[in-house]
């Protein structure tokens, strides 16, 4: 047994060097921190989290609290609640060895399960280095931060009752993925959420998600992040600019306490964990959106919150020292393959499935996680690796996002259980739907899986995350009503987010009262949405797009708090027609066991009934158009069982596109044995779809396919 040691007041023991973070019992509290270069360590408790004194310093003895590089010590009677942070001294010096340490700054536990409190940064005494100082980022900061930086909060996770919930792991070939804001989803006052722009208020959108068909959530980041420290100014309001969608993260196991009803850290614990519960209640899942590329402490002009403060040549990737590497286009780059960075990673990861419930992740800019300490893209060496092998998170959702900022493309080249955010699938269905040529061969590869990405690296088709708008980009709507961005309101005069939208506003710039031109834009809109249901890969939809959301033609919306962002459910009303072609398409999806295949698409019959898995046509059978003026393209999929894995027979499925802008006669395949061609879609007509069941008979062996128009044809 250690012995018990008084500190200030206190009853302490060495404490465990394996518990990393704030590991609460009965008796009281372990911490545990790792810093290899620091010279002294130690503990702060306070009262409040705005408190500028702490009411208790714990200075961590090397011979007692120190275990290789690994500082500890547990502290009786600790309860869940407290607030706590760390002051790490050791050498400052930016060159060449790149520490910086600073006594002087209250830093974040890096576990820490809760974060509560303001963090502000614009004030000098926020930063490691003399604003004043014309040494720069070289001179020393002596000011105290404690009363102007968040606190970590000592969290119990046992105290919580899952009655028996487990996640879902529901096979990503069945899955609809849902991309959302928690906040954007429920703030605006048409939502009528009790609750608005909270975890409870996605609770009380439950049904509507269960009505759309949806089976899987996607959440923009909810780890702790800081909503405020955006400077700028919108230009045409006056009013300061937020951090709103979090990619600039503060600590990766603690929940966002933006988002809780009161704001509190240890609340939003408890309110993420209910509304988790409440979703897998109804069968839907949660994953989260994960920046562990880069954090929210900047380049050598920033911040200094938890590792620059805590061993900054250890967690960053360095250049001389003194700079950071910038392949997250954000100022810094997590040492990701670092072995003590592997660590944390991975351990936020399993938190958050183990203790938290979810069901997988996003992970941002995910390319980054693939490079070696210099810049290398060593995937099969890295933690992408480690973590699609790793026992307790092998089975989640992992997604990745298959590029940086500093233009590593990897999308096709992740090891082996990964699935990718699909960028090829967005800018071809984009262009083709739009009319842009040469686009044929290219948007049915996407169809049919994008074998050519994926075939080869060892995956199946449902590893090709499919989608035609996310939140970054236009909506589906503002992709046919704007030709060029419009981020005047960022501050940043139009120069932030992508050129490259692939957008057409059919013929007008914005909104409009035209008849035709509204009803092309539904026409266009429905079509993009129709391909992405029927293409073989994982679907996901970006919020807002099923009632027509419109950003106002802003691509970029990560500083904004309000209409830009927040969805206007008025649109429910107002655009209810789409929205029911989009619920349809979606449950079309489910129903047909041929639209989400294990395999790839070969071109061969395996079921030994005379027809391919598919078959290619144009306006004639088996003579599709290849060229690169086509812009029309038909198939056929076979629904056997032999061919679908499927426990039961599907209908065979008739898909017929003409982006042309004139009608077009298709010849039509034989159907099944005995059987006839029904309608089930048509984008040229209202509502879009024919209710199942109810599908249109098609008597003659040739269909209309109207200009910029998609038909769906299934045979019984």
């Amino acid at each position: 047994m250690h012995r018990i040691i008084e500190k200030n007041g206190l009853k302490t023991s060495p404490g465990n060097p394996y518990l990393f973070g704030a590991e609460v019992n009965d008796e009281g509290c372990n911490f545990a921190l790792f810093s290899k270069h620091a010279k002294s360590v130690s503990l702060l408790f306070f009262k409040l989290p705005q408190d500028s004194e702490p009411t208790h310093i714990l200075s961590l003895d090397e011979g007692e609290n120190k275990t290789g590089d690994v500082w500890h010590i547990f502290v009786f009677d600790i309860k869940p609640g407290q607030f706590y942070g760390y002051i790490v001294d050791g050498p400052y010096w930016p060159e060449k060895e790149g520490h910086r340490f600073n006594e002087n700054k209250l830093l974040i536990d890096p576990y820490a399960k809760a974060i509560t409190g303001e963090y502000h940064w614009d004030k000098k005494e926020a930063f490691g280095y003399r604003w004043d100082s014309i040494y720069g980022d070289l001179s020393f900061c002596q000011a105290k931060n404690y009363d102007i930086v968040a606190k970590s909060v000592v969290v119990d996770n046992s105290d919580f009752d899952w009655q028996g919930d487990k996640p879902l792991n529901i096979p990503l070939k069945d899955s609809i993925i849902y991309e959302m804001h928690v906040r954007a989803f429920t703030m605006d006052s048409s939502s009528g959420a009790k609750y608005p722009g909270t975890y409870r208020g996605i609770i009380e959108k439950i049904p509507y998600l269960k009505e759309l068909g949806i089976t899987t959530i996607e959440l923009l980041p909810i780890h702790s992040f800081n909503p405020f420290e955006n400077i700028r100014i919108n230009p045409l309001t006056g009013e300061r600019l937020t951090n709103f969608w979090g990619y600039s993260t503060l600590g990766f196991f603690a929940p966002q306490s933006w988002y809780a009803e009161d704001l509190d850290g240890i609340n939003a614990v408890y309110e993420f964990k209910e509304m988790v519960k409440a979703l897998h209640a109804e069968n839907i899942e949660v994953i989260l959106d994960v920046v562990y590329n880069h954090t929210a402490e900047g380049n050598e002009y920033g911040p200094t919150i938890n590792f620059k403060g805590l061993d900054n040549s250890i967690y960053y990737m360095l250049e001389d020292g003194r700079y950071y590497k910038n392949y997250s286009g954000c100022g810094n780059t997590l040492n990701c393959n670092h072995p003590v960075v592997k660590r944390l990673i991975k351990d936020s990861l399993r938190y958050w499935v183990i203790d938290m419930h979810v069901d997988g992740f996003r992970f941002d800019l995910a390319a980054i996680l693939g490079r070696d300490k210099h810049g290398n893209w060593q995937p099969d060496y890295s933690v992408l690796s480690e973590i699609s092998h790793d026992p307790f998170l092998s089975n989640t959702k992992i997604i990745a996002e298959g590029w940086d900022a500093a233009g590593l493309y990897q999308v096709g080249g992740f090891p082996p259980g990964w699935a990718e955010w699909n960028a090829k699938f967005r800018d071809d269905t984009r262009g083709f739907v739009k009319g842009d040529r040469g686009l044929a061969s290219e948007v049915s590869k996407r169809i049919t899986g994008s074998a050519d990405l994926f075939y080869f690296a060892s995956r199946k088709p449902y590893h090709s995350i499919n989608f035609i708008t996310a939140h970054d980009g236009f909506t589906l709507n503002d992709l046919v009503s704007y030709n060029e961005k419009h981020n005047e309101q960022n501050g940043e005069e139009n120069s932030d987010g992508h050129n490259h939208n692939i957008s057409w506003n059919c013929g007008v710039e914005g909104p409009t009262d035209d008849p035709e031109i509204l009803a092309l834009r539904d026409r266009l809109m429905k079509n993009m949405f129709t391909i992405l249901m029927i293409s073989q890969g994982t679907p996901m939809i970006l919020a807002g797009d099923e009632m027509k959301y419109s950003k106002k033609g802003n691509n970029n919306t990560y500083c904004h708090d309000n209409y830009l962002n927040w969805i206007d459910w008025s649109l429910l009303k107002k655009h209810k027609e789409y929205f029911e072609f989009c619920k349809y398409l979606i449950h079309f999806r489910r129903l047909h066991p041929v639209l989400k295949r294990e395999g790839f698409l070969l071109g061969t019959d395996t079921a030994g009934n005379n027809r391919p898995d598919i078959s290619w046509h144009g306006i004639n059978i088996n003579q599709p158009d290849w060229s690169s003026q086509s812009l029309a393209i038909a198939f056929m999929m076979d629904g056997a069982r032999a061919e679908t894995g499927a426990d039961v027979e599907d209908n065979n499925i008739y898909v017929a596109i003409n982006s042309y802008w004139e009608d077009l006669n298709f010849n039509l395949p034989l159907p099944g044995e005995k059987k006839i061609w029904y309608k089930a879609v048509d984008t040229s007509l209202s509502p879009g779809y024919f209710p199942f069941k109810k599908e249109e008979r098609i008597p003659s062996s040739v269909i209309k396919v109207c200009a910029r128009s998609i038909v769906i044809l299934l045979d019984r």
